[in-house]
């Protein structure tokens, strides 16, 4: 016997308007670094701008993904799109760890030989960036944690934010002291900034694609709560993992006294299963599938486990 909770066919909160006006933000910012790196020669703005890049196309891939989360579920997409927010922030993760490690080898290079910055421009430059990365976050705030999708594009542009600071910090000790050395050192940090952040959301995302227990729920605790249960005589291929931010799904195979199956029991039995992995725990289970068995069904199981 097999049952799910609730109806998963309500969509999910996706924010796209934001993404959309915070993609339209980045991407003109991206322009402007571009220009200005050419002219000022700045390291610091030209990784600024490389990581603007990334910013752009990870807010992109983030209004993309938003636009197919909110599709329906299909025969083929039983989930629809949930889980493409968790593809889009990996791959925004992974293209941040890149320009991490590019800032951070091309800084120590330029420490070793550094070049002349026109630190006015860059100092201007630096200062644009900055006042559009803090309107892109001010925009994506509200719904920063709706999902693992904006969790990702907040993530880049708060990084690229800290970015821009930089940028403004080493122009102004190049202008105040002719220390050309600053400016690579604000792009080794910018570079510091962006690799363990990116790290933590593929770690995330990493977790869900491995379909790995969801944070915060015990499957330990989960089966003794089920076997406290009356008439529930053993739990076995007992599985959770999470298809996407939010939503969490459960399985396990339930034996019951054989006489529930005869006396009309069972049904209720379910009932009790499902509002205990739905409300017992921090974290709630809304979908959850129990194969309800009789004692003597145990023979018939192939490749049965705990």
């Amino acid at each position: 016997m097999t049952s799910h909770g609730h109806s998963h066919a309500h969509p999910p909160t996706t924010h796209r308007g934001r993404l959309a006006i915070a993609f339209t933000i980045t991407a003109t910012i991206l322009l402007t670094q571009v220009v200005g790196a050419l002219i000022t020669g700045s390291l610091a703005l030209l990784v600024d701008a490389g990581h603007m890049v990334t910013d752009a196309g990870g807010l992109l891939m983030a209004l993309l993904a938003a636009s197919l989360m909110a599709r329906p579920a299909t025969a083929r997409l039983t989930w629809g799109w949930r889980r493409i927010e968790i593809l889009a922030a990996g791959m925004q993760a992974a293209l941040l760890f890149v320009v991490g490690v590019y800032a951070l080898i091309e800084g120590v290079r330029r420490l070793l030989e550094p070049p002349e910055i026109a630190a006015t421009g860059t100092l201007v430059f630096g200062i644009i960036g900055l006042a559009g990365n803090i309107a892109a976050m001010l925009v994506l705030s509200a719904g920063r944690n709706a999902n693992l999708n904006l969790r990702a594009a907040f993530l880049e542009v708060v990084n690229d934010a800290l970015g821009s600071v930089a940028v403004i910090v080493s122009a102004l000790i190049i202008t105040f002291t002719g220390w050309a050395r600053a400016d690579a050192v604000a792009g080794i940090v910018i570079a510091i900034l962006i690799a363990p952040r990116a790290l933590a959301v593929l770690r995330i995302a990493g977790r869900v694609l491995l379909e790995t227990t969801p944070e915060g729920l015990d499957l330990d605790d989960v089966r003794d709560h089920l076997l406290a249960q009356p008439h529930v005589r053993g739990v076995h291929d007992l599985h959770a993992s999470q298809i996407a931010t939010g939503l969490p799904v459960l399985t396990a195979h339930i034996v019951l006294d054989d006489e529930c199956f005869h006396d009309g029991h069972a049904p209720r039995i379910l009932d009790d299963l499902q509002a205990c992995v739905a409300e017992h725990f921090d974290v709630g289970v809304q979908h959850s599938t129990f194969q309800l068995e009789p004692s003597t069904h145990v023979g018939h199981e192939h490749g049965m486990h705990d």
